[in-house]
Parts: C-alpha cells; structure tokens; sequence
C-alpha cells in the first residue's frame, strides 16, 4: 500500500472536523480527505439500517479515492456502522468510541463515567459496552442531549440558552456523582468551558479525537503505511450538499479557514 496516500475520515456533516483537527495536529504528514455527509445530517434518530447504509456508500467513494484507511469521525456511525465498514474495506476502519472509552476508563480510575450523545449513540449502549469490555465494574451513565448539535452549529457555545440546556440535561450526571464525563458527540468539544463549568472542576472531560488521532498514529506504524517523515500533508473536504454552510460552520471546527469543498452526492 502507498503511504503516501491520504486517510479518510467522514462524519455526517461538520462535527468530525474536531476529529479531523486532532489528525492534522498528531499526524502533519500525512494527507487528509474529509466527507461530510451534509445532505442527509443529522444520523442521530436515524435507524441503525439506515446509518449503515449511508456509512457504506461513503466508504466506497473514499475507496475510489484511493484513501490508505478510513476514520468514521462520527460517534453515531461508529456505534451503527463499525463493524459493517470493516467487513467491507481492504484498508484499515478506526471509530471514536472505543479511544474514547479507553480515555474514560483512565480518567475515571474506577469511579463512575458519564456519557452524552445524540440519541442514536446513546441508544446504541456502543459506550457502555467499550467501556465494560476494558472495565467490567465500572458504573456507566448515560444520557442523551440531542439540543447540542444544533446549538452548536449556531454557534452558541457560550450562550445562557445553551447552559439553560445543559443544566437539565446534565442534571442527572451530577447526581451520579460521576469522575469523567465522555463527550460522546464530535460537536460537543466546542462546548467544553461551558460544560466544566456546569460539571464543576472534579469531572474529567473526554473528548475522543485526541484519543482517536493516536490510535490512527498506532495503526499506522504497524502497517507500516505512515508517511515518510517530513512529508506536509495536504487536505480535500467534500460534503453532498451546501458547501457555503459548510465553509462557514466547518471554520468553527476546524479552527482555521476552510478555502472550499467539493460537492459529491451521494445515494
């Protein structure tokens, strides 16, 4: 396999940019080609069929792009589609969640962790079934708030509406007295300040993208595929519907200006 060749990383919509961001920072080298799936956003209350469905078709047009492995920067497709995408790629398929729940089971040092997400991850019990699997006593909790994601695209990261929100959402957390709190959502990283302060200093927040970029670093380096050092990567985005809102949310994400993105429909 070409080192070279870029990594893959998709996301139904803008959210896995946290992620992507995370690659750039860990991996400067190698090169990136991001899908999000803006046209059928959000994947939440969608069905597990129907996410694997969709994770599929962007699976096999990452492929056609020639991608040397495949991150699904997307909590819900992970939960839905993981396995399914592995069965069906010749290169190497990361999720989030299982960096996620090794990060959670570090932090929490046997206390009680919490999980939010969209109601489709939290549905799943993808987390509490990665984070038992490293530690089976662990007692998880787990709520979904699906209020975010949009609160976050208009971009309310600091706004009282948006901690009016996470103080009934996260009500329950803090009554189970939880030590780490996984962010189980690539959209909620941008609410981190907001949700320490109603989580208080004691609670641990994860955000798997780190986790998820070293675990990529890993996989890479035992396949023997990591680009030759003091390579720069270079890095395409894609969506299947409204590039403008893409660039201008996406920016948000990314932390830095996106220049453009192509449009490729998808089903």
């Amino acid at each position: 396999m070409n080192a070279s060749a870029p990594i893959g990383i998709f996301d139904s919509g803008i959210g896995g940019l946290t992620v992507a961001r995370a690659i750039y920072e860990r991996l400067p080298a190698e090169s990136t080609i991001y899908f999000g799936d803006t046209a059928r956003v959000p994947y939440g209350p969608k069905s597990p069929e129907t996410v694997r469905r969709y994770s599929l078709e962007i699976l096999h047009w990452l492929l056609g792009q020639g991608v040397k492995a495949v991150v699904i920067a997307c909590n819900t497709s992970t939960a839905h589609a993981l396995q399914a995408l592995r069965d069906a790629s010749p290169v190497p398929v990361l999720g989030v969640i299982e960096p996620g729940a090794r990060a959670a089971v570090r932090a929490a040092e046997g206390g009680a962790i919490g999980v939010i997400g969209t109601a489709g991850t939290i549905a799943s019990n993808a987390y509490a079934r990665a984070i038992h699997a490293l530690a089976p006593g662990v007692r998880v909790e787990q709520v979904a708030c699906p209020l975010f994601v949009p609160l976050v695209e208009e971009g309310w990261f600091d706004h009282p509406a948006t901690e009016l929100v996470a103080g009934e959402y996260l009500a329950p957390l803090l009554t189970a007295r939880v030590d780490a709190l996984v962010l189980g959502c690539t959209h909620y990283p941008l609410l981190k300040p907001l949700l320490g302060r109603v989580m208080g200093p004691a609670v641990r927040l994860i955000d798997s993208a780190e986790e998820t970029a070293l675990a990529l670093a890993g996989e890479l380096e035992r396949r023997r595929i990591a680009a030759p050092a003091g390579a720069k990567g270079t890095h395409r985005f894609a969506v299947s519907d409204d590039e403008p809102r893409f660039i201008k949310v996406g920016t948000r994400f990314r932390g830095e200006r996106l220049a453009r993105a192509e449009v490729v429909p998808l089903g």
